[in-house]
């Protein structure tokens, strides 16, 4: 939960910036022109919204378009974050969990909130957690034709043409791994793109409204009563 919050804040001004396309391909390398198009496609009632100027920025001194990739990864991977940490908050706090109780050898008590289950979590079951993440960030900057140079920005390398980069072999790619959008057709993945692109934003803002809330009593009014006060630290992932 903690690490999920961490991930979303670090990439928060990237929520801004929309998502591109690039003509008939389902690759999201391109310039302002396709950017403003799909931004369109996204919130056609917003359209094009970059009140930071985000889109028009030169990142680490690269080009528009490499660094309005760069814009789009972080906004792309993040959404994706805040989809999984929202499910699950809502999993985890209805008491829905595999079939065994112990966690790294340590019992986890019944009736804790997310964040409460994380902090009861052995130090050693973070640090598995944490070093798997980081073994998917290292991998997927790693593999295959990086999106700041005419790859496609959220599209994650797949284990089997990268077996080189990986200790040993995986029988199944992270991103669709039964193969279930192999055939669909170009628009078909367009249409899923843009909605990830929603969904995402939308999941951003409501895992952190759990967050909030939990903090803040009635900082969320939609919430309040539905989630229980957490007093820990939802910054610091290995307080207690």
């Amino acid at each position: 939960m903690k690490l999920a919050l961490i991930a979303l804040m670090a990439g928060s001004a990237a929520a801004f910036a929309p998502s591109t396309k690039s003509g008939s391909s389902t690759s999201l390398m391109s310039g302002l022109s396709d950017l403003e198009a799909l931004a369109e496609k996204s919130n056609p009632v917003l359209k094009f919204y970059d009140p930071l100027g985000l889109a028009g920025s030169n990142i680490y001194g690269e080009s528009n378009d490499a660094s309005i990739a760069f814009l789009r990864h972080a906004e792309i991977k993040h959404g994706r974050v805040a989809m999984a940490a929202f499910v699950g908050y809502i999993v985890q706090s209805n008491a829905i969990a595999f079939p065994w109780a112990k966690v790294g050898g340590v019992d986890i008590p019944a009736g804790l909130s997310p964040p409460e289950q994380w902090d009861a979590m052995p130090v050693e079951a973070k640090w598995q957690i944490i070093l798997f993440i980081g073994f998917l960030e290292w991998f997927s900057e790693a593999a295959g034709t990086h999106y700041m140079r005419g790859g496609t920005p959220g599209a994650f390398p797949k284990f089997s043409d990268n077996t080189g980069l990986i200790p040993h072999p995986m029988p199944l790619n992270l991103f669709d791994p039964l193969g279930f959008s192999k055939n669909k057709s170009a628009e078909q993945k367009e249409a899923g793109l843009v909605k990830e692109l929603n969904n995402g934003r939308l999941a951003q803002i409501g895992i952190l409204g759990f967050i909030s809330e939990q903090r803040l009593e009635g900082s969320v009014p939609l919430l309040k009563g539905l989630v229980t006060h957490y007093s820990g630290e939802t910054m610091a992932p290995f307080s207690s």
